[in-house]
Order: C-alpha cells, then structure tokens, then sequence
C-alpha cells in the first residue's frame, strides 16, 4: 500500500517522509519542482498575506550553502571540534533538491502572527504531499542552522524565519513506516461544558 498514488485518499495515507541522506537521484526535473512550489502555494492563508516564501538551493550551490553554514556554526562555537563542522558540509549536500521555506509575515498585519506563522507550517506540508504525489520523497529538517540568523540572512532577514529545509529526492532504500499515534489519543469528541447552559 506504500508505493500506491492511484487515488487521492490512498495518496495522503501513504505520505511519509524520507531521511536526506538516504535520498538519491534522480529528482524533480525544473518543471516538477515548480509544480512542488505552485501545490505548496496552495495553503490556507488568512488575509491573503502569503507570508511564507521558498527559496531552491541550486545543485551548484551546495558548497556555498556548506560554506555559510559552517562558518556561522563556528563564529557561535567556537570551540567546536572538525568533525561537528564536517557534518554541516553532509547537510547541505543531501538529495538531489533542495528548497528553504521561509516563514515571512506581514507585522503591519492585523491577521495575528500565529495565524501566518500555521499558514508557512501549512506550505510546507503541503510541499512534502506534491513531492510525494509526484513520486519522489522529501525530508523537512530543522536543526541547528534553521535557528541561526546568520544562516537565515542568507535567505532573507528578520522578522523572517527559517521554518525549514526540505530535501527532495528518490529513496536509495526502502522507506520504513514510522509508528503513528493512535486515533483515540489525538482526536476526541467535544463536549461541551455545562455552563454553556444546554439541557
């Protein structure tokens, strides 16, 4: 049932993620990835704001990528061993695609902050079902490089945040399902309370 996209709902049922640095090639073409964006683009937005955007990292800019990374991570700590630097190198050069999304809200707004900030968390979401419905598989990291402003003024500048990287790619072995949360201990009924007055 993994593999199959013949409907919709069969579709959404088998989405999961892949890690990155399983991901090989190939991957979306330049035209499958702008479908990937305009699907992701696609998401609830209070205000018609779009307060997220996507940046796609290049192929052949991965080593610039791996370059602000690792010096950022060293300008913070210093006292980091080779090896701690080494890995962010292995990050930026996972799968074959590569897009930052970029949580960017409007603050003159008077659609609250956390409304636009679910709108980003929401493209993203929807980014990773494109990919799968495209027949590729994405990974949305975080980590420590989302959280560094200098990484983020990369991309772009406060009040701009990096909400994710999401790497794109074919899996080079196959994808393991993850244990997912019972129904009976996320969804419920709502009751409501007795000073609402109902008999």
């Amino acid at each position: 049932m993994f593999n199959d996209r013949s409907t919709p709902l069969s579709l959404l049922l088998t989405r999961r993620s892949g890690k990155p640095r399983d991901m090989a090639g190939p991957g979306p073409s330049e035209a499958e990835l702008d479908t990937i964006l305009t699907i992701a683009a696609r998401t609830p937005d209070h205000g018609k704001l779009a307060p997220w955007r996507f940046v796609v990292v290049g192929a052949d800019q991965r080593d610039a990528l791996a370059q602000v990374i690792q010096d950022a991570y060293r300008a913070e700590r210093p006292q980091s061993s080779d090896s701690e630097v080494a890995a962010f190198s292995q990050f930026a050069h996972q799968a074959p695609a590569l897009v930052v999304t970029l949580s960017s809200p409007n603050l003159d707004s008077s659609i609250p902050l956390w409304e636009q900030e679910l709108s980003a968390g929401a493209a993203l979401m929807n980014l990773n079902h494109a990919a799968h419905a495209l027949g590729y598989v994405a990974g949305w990291l975080t980590g420590w490089a989302t959280f560094n402003d200098t990484v983020r003024d990369a991309f772009g500048a406060a009040p701009e945040r990096i909400a994710g990287f999401t790497f794109i790619g074919t899996p080079a072995r196959p994808l393991e399902e993850r244990p997912r949360p019972d129904l009976s201990q996320v969804a419920t009924r709502w009751t409501p309370p007795a000073s609402a007055g109902l008999d």
